[in-house]
């Protein structure tokens, strides 16, 4: 039997951003649907979790939802260095016990949460325009009207691509990891492995989530390399290679895969009564591929400009286009810069990895992390690139406009 529901906006995707974004919109009056195909939020988890603990109070997480971190230690195949830091700046985060904090927090303020509701087809108006979205549910075929959609689906884009907006992403990160248990865990410090052993192009690591457990990954970059990710990931396991072998005894307890999208800023996010947002938009920072905190901020901005579209009665592209103007003029210019850095890190054989290491060390605490965190927009990068009182360093910055040459 068909159903179907009227809201003003309906959300796909039970992740990070659209519950974000439901959570704002609900929160500015707005009558809200939260659409997941899962069994529940985060069932399946697909992320490493790693994050920064600025942007966790900014968002008021619970601390028993992530791991503080204030080391940093990197290693290639015959180099390694650790960055430490007063105080943790970076976290990883129980990826499930956060995800569903958040979509809690939206069903506080009123948004209906449908689980098991696997998103198919778009509805459009005469004009081509989308205002629904079909679904199979526990209760059969569905239909949910609304005035704005938001597509926060993730990398698969379902919303998006059922309009005929978007494609594959033709470059993109495929990460393995494993939740193990271990015998020697250093709960504050992450380790990021470079070098061919470990990812031809991509890195793997080392995330503690707590004294006892640790996140053990590989990712690659496709298309730049074929390897299988899972396949790699066993081999280092299996082989105790580098920081792996000081964890101690290793005993699994589930298997993490997830996609992410590294084609830069290169979708448009806006169009009349759809807003992208997340994965969906491409909102990941190329250098570690993490794009939790820019799902949780753009989508918050994503519920509150569809909300106010919705309140001002137009809700075409052009109402829509506050959305694409804040998160450009927030972080475009910095993923473009870090995506200079990951071109140039993506073709470093072992012994470049060795030597970028060495310039990596000479980096304070504060401008390593603004380096990881892509936070560094190309005016800060040549200001560095310029004034660092090592030479080393400004190789490392002089990616751009020919700095350092």
């Amino acid at each position: 039997m068909e159903k179907e529901y009227h809201y003003d906006i309906v959300v796909v995707g039970g992740g990070p951003a659209g519950s974000s974004s439901a959570f704002q919109a609900a929160k500015n009056g707005m009558k809200v649907a939260l659409l997941e195909k899962e069994n529940s939020i985060a069932e399946t988890v697909r992320t490493s979790g790693v994050t920064w603990i600025k942007n966790i109070k900014e968002y008021e997480i619970p601390d028993d939802c992530f791991n503080p971190i204030k080391n940093y230690s990197f290693c290639s195949p015959n180099n390694q260095v650790t960055i430490s830091d007063s105080i943790p700046q970076a976290a990883v985060l129980d990826v499930r016990k956060t995800y569903r904090w958040l979509a809690k927090q939206a069903e506080n303020l009123g948004v209906d949460v449908f689980v098991k509701t696997n998103v198919k087809d778009v509805i459009k108006n005469t004009d081509g325009d989308i205002v629904g979205v079909i679904a199979n549910s526990t209760e059969g075929i569905a239909k949910f009207f609304g005035k704005i959609m938001i597509d926060a689906s993730g990398f698969g884009s379902v919303v998006s691509k059922s309009m005929g907006f978007v494609t594959q992403w033709k470059r993109f990160g495929a990460g393995a990891e494993y939740e193990v248990k271990a015998e020697n865990v250093d709960p504050e410090t992450w380790w990021l492995m470079v070098g061919q052993k470990y990812s031809p192009a991509g890195y793997a690591w080392i995330f503690p989530i707590s004294k006892e457990v640790v996140r053990i990954g590989v990712g690659v970059g496709k298309p730049d390399s074929e390897i299988d990710p899972t396949e790699r990931l066993k081999e280092l396991m299996e082989s105790k290679e580098g920081p792996i072998k000081n964890l101690g005894k290793i005993t699994p307890i589930e298997f993490h895969y997830g996609l992410i999208p590294n084609d830069g800023l290169s979708r448009k996010t806006i169009y009349n009564n759809l807003i992208l947002v997340g994965d969906t938009a491409g909102q990941a920072n190329p250098l570690v591929l993490e794009g939790i905190r820019y799902a949780i901020k753009f989508g918050r901005v994503a519920g509150d400009v569809a909300s106010k579209a919705i309140k001002s009665g137009k809700t075409n592209e052009e109402n829509l286009f506050p959305y694409e103007d804040h998160w450009k003029k927030e972080i475009e210019a910095k993923i473009k810069s870090a995506g200079k850095v990951q071109d140039r890190w993506i073709g470093l054989s072992d012994e470049q990895w060795d030597k970028e290491l060495d310039i990596i060390k000479e980096l304070k605490a504060e401008e390593f992390l603004d380096f990881i965190k892509a936070d560094f927009g190309l005016s800060n990068m040549l200001k560095l690139a310029t004034h660092h009182p090592k030479l080393a360093v400004r190789q490392l910055f002089g990616l751009v406009k020919g700095i350092g040459k």
